[in-house]
């Protein structure tokens, strides 16, 4: 994809959207930002439908900042609560059907790398639990053993959020929720570890109650996935309406339960990825240096 696409074509410029001009005289378009130069430029998303206190919202906020090539990013998604955000979004991205997103990544990033050999195409799935270890973990699991080069994100809100309230496999045990009323009778899903013997060669968990280091998270996720291997990255974000808590207090929920240790900051870095990010800081800092 061209940046062009973004710059207005002569003689529109007084009949564009103000938003849409804002974007393109500030946006962070071929620029080298991050989470630590939000409030500095044009966000690629500022407003959302979700609900109030959605940590699922500040982590998509957090990740879009943190493309390291949002122009030549394609994001795949899938039905949940994410899926009502997304068509807000100043980044290119497709809905898939329900736990096809790992599928629909695979022939995307096949189709540019063959179409574009010579640029960077970065494909990032963001699905929530229930595509993501529930309905899609086959499709998931398949593109990591075959190595796709693809980040997947899941937004880990710990419940089918916007259908009621069922349990999904990252429920913790014994959560009782709308439609859960006995409560689960199953411990949560360890889908870091299956990931990392699945083939990534990046894995991650963090909250966005940590925003810069999800912010380098994200950017080492998708750096890795460019060259190395498939990469993953599970964000602790709990659903506030559902576990019924105050929309003011879900980032204090999340920190409490990282301190009880019932959410771990957690990196997994194959020797491979490890040589690959180090070389990559060289050259960022002899650039630097120039």
């Amino acid at each position: 994809m061209s940046k062009g696409l973004f710059k207005i074509s002569p003689g529109f410029e007084d009949v564009m959207p103000a938003e849409y001009k804002e974007l393109v005289n500030n946006g962070p378009y071929g620029k080298d930002l991050g989470v630590s130069d939000l409030g500095t430029f044009k966000e690629l998303i500022e407003e959302h439908p979700l609900c109030a206190g959605c940590a699922e919202a500040l982590a998509l906020r957090l990740i879009l900042a943190s493309l390291p090539n949002s122009e030549d990013t394609v994001i795949v998604g899938s039905t949940g609560c994410s899926s009502l955000l997304f068509p807000q979004v100043a980044v290119q991205n497709i809905h898939s059907l329900f736990g096809n997103q790992n599928a629909v990544a695979t022939g995307l990033k096949r189709a540019l790398r063959l179409r574009f050999p010579d640029k960077v195409k970065d494909v990032l799935v963001i699905a929530g639990d229930g595509a993501t270890v529930d309905i899609g973990l086959d499709m998931v699991m398949q593109s990591w053993f075959r190595r796709e080069l693809i980040t997947t994100i899941m937004l880990d809100n710990e419940v089918y959020a916007n259908t009621g309230g069922q349990e999904s496999g990252m429920s913790p045990q014994g959560a009782v929720l709308h439609m859960a009323p006995l409560g689960k009778k199953f411990p949560k899903v360890n889908l870091p570890e299956i990931a990392r013997e699945a083939g990534c060669a990046y894995v991650a968990t963090i909250s966005p109650a940590l925003p810069r280091r999800l912010g380098k998270v994200v950017r080492r996720a998708i750096l890795v996935a460019r060259e190395i291997g498939p990469s993953y990255v599970q964000i602790f974000c709990p659903c506030p309406t559902n576990f019924k808590w105050p929309s003011a207090q879900v980032l204090q929920k999340i920190r409490d339960r990282q301190k009880e240790g019932i959410f771990k900051v957690r990196e997994y870095v194959s020797p491979e990825a490890e040589a690959y990010l180090a070389g990559l800081e060289v050259v960022k800092q002899h650039d630097e240096e120039q």
